[in-house]
């Protein structure tokens, strides 16, 4: 299903509202997440394939133009990572920025290749709708594991001029506690492990609502939120 068909379907609901009006949703039904998930697939077969992408006719939708952050993550079937960049922070609109993660995860991670077409039927693609994030407040640095929620919270910790961001995901796929999940977020930043342990780290805490595809192309199911 192209992503204008399935964004076709979750218009009905939102139909009061006009193009120009913010949604007021906070949370993404099951067909609107399908529907991001769609865009975020067609804009990496388009992208990879050197055809057209997206317009905006396909992604102005309301729920789609509540300026949200959101990741885009492509995966091997047997679930080795592949690509996976993102915008943390509401900057866009949520389809602006599903696009824009999307065509990035797919040639732009520093970490991979970019993506050829003979990948294409082999991936899969997971989309993240964030909420914003909120920098925690703590009188001690050894009370940090303590306001981290495992499998809830999405991490973003700074210092030093660098910033490292974990989806929520990440500490539930590979069994971390709230500390490890602290240490590999400033791994990710370029910082020693304990550097949370410090007075001189930002750390902030995001929420996300994560929609993943089954089989390529295939179901998409609700993964988080």
């Amino acid at each position: 299903m192209r992503a204008r068909d399935a964004l076709t379907q979750v218009s009905q609901r939102n139909k009061d509202l006009t193009l120009d009006e913010p949604s007021k949703l906070m949370a993404l039904s099951d067909d609107e997440g399908v529907a991001m998930v769609r865009l975020a697939r067609s804009s990496v077969d388009n992208s990879v394939k050197e055809s057209a992408t997206p317009d905006d006719e396909e992604w102005n939708f309301p729920f789609l133009m509540d300026e949200r952050g959101a990741f885009v993550t492509i995966k091997k079937l047997d679930g080795e990572l592949r690509g996976c960049i993102g915008l943390p922070y509401p900057t866009k609109r949520l389809g602006e920025a599903v696009v824009e993660a999307a065509l990035a995860a797919s040639a732009r991670d520093p970490r991979f290749p970019p993506v050829k077409p003979n990948e294409l039927d082999h991936l899969l693609v997971e989309v993240s709708a964030l909420t914003k994030p909120e920098a925690l407040t703590y009188r001690s640095p050894k009370d940090l594991p303590g306001l981290v929620r495992v499998g809830t919270d999405g991490l973003i910790v700074s210092g030093s001029g660098q910033s490292g961001l974990l989806l929520p995901q990440v500490a539930t796929e590979y069994g971390m506690d709230s500390q490890e999940f602290l240490s590999q977020a400033c791994v990710k930043a370029g910082l020693m492990p304990d550097a949370w342990l410090t007075d001189r780290l930002t750390v902030q805490t995001f929420q996300a609502e994560v929609f993943g595809e089954i089989s390529p192309r295939g179901e998409v199911k609700r993964e988080l939120g």
